[in-house]
This record gives structure tokens, C-alpha cells and sequence, in this order.
């Protein structure tokens, strides 16, 4: 089994910044993609940014130039730098990782227990 810790989250003003991070433990043989989503009230879950195993990354259109994710392959790490946030960016964030348990294991979708990003005007 995976399990991921995340933290960073918090309360920010419009124009704020602030650090996600998301370690992964456990029984770990392989990470491949680990990415950011996020849910807002009354809304579907989004993907924010991923990043492959070869550290190629992809944002969500809404997070480009803004946020910057990163991993630290030795620490099982993935991270989210937001800069100038806005209220619209007020939600949950939870941490994906694709992840192999064992060697023999097909490659299997982990998630994060969420953390509350609020922004305020």
C-alpha cells in the first residue's frame, strides 16, 4: 500500500503565495506520474498539473505561468509552488500518484486526503 501525506495548504490573499507538498510512503517500487487536482464547491474535480517520471510537465490552462510543480524522486516527493493566487483558486487540493507497489504490480492511482486552499479578495 501507498499512502500520501500532504500538506502546505491554507489561507492566502488575492495575489498570495504558497507551497504544496504531497510525500508518498509505504510499499513503493516504482512512481510514475504524480500531479496535482483540485474540486471547488459544487464543482467536478480538475486536474491543476502533472509530472511524469522524466519530470515533463502539463497545467491546466488556468495554472500556467502561476503554479510550477516539481518532484523529488529520492524523497517520493511532489510539489506545487502557486504564485499570485486568486479566489477563483479556492478548493481542495489532492495529490495523484501513479505508483507500483510491488515490481510485479500494474501501476495503480493514489490519492491525497485533500488539502483546503482558500483565497481571499
Amino acid at each position: 500500500q501507498v499512502q500520501l501525506m500532504e500538506s502546505g495548504g491554507g489561507l492566502v490573499q488575492a495575489g498570495g503565495s504558497l507551497r504544496l507538498s504531497c510525500a508518498a510512503s509505504g510499499s513503493i517500487f516504482r512512481i510514475s506520474a504524480m500531479g496535482w487536482y483540485r474540486q471547488a464547491p459544487g464543482k467536478q474535480r480538475e486536474l491543476v498539473a502533472v509530472i511524469s517520471s522524466g519530470s515533463s510537465t502539463n497545467y491546466a490552462n488556468s495554472a500556467k505561468g502561476r503554479f510550477t510543480i516539481s518532484r523529488d524522486n529520492a524523497k517520493n516527493t511532489v510539489y506545487l509552488q502557486m504564485n499570485r493566487l486568486k479566489p477563483e483558486d479556492t478548493a481542495v487540493y489532492y495529490c495523484n500518484v501513479v505508483a507500483a507497489a510491488q515490481k510485479w504490480s500494474s501501476p495503480y492511482d493514489y490519492w491525497g486526503q485533500g488539502t483546503q486552499v482558500t483565497v481571499s479578495s
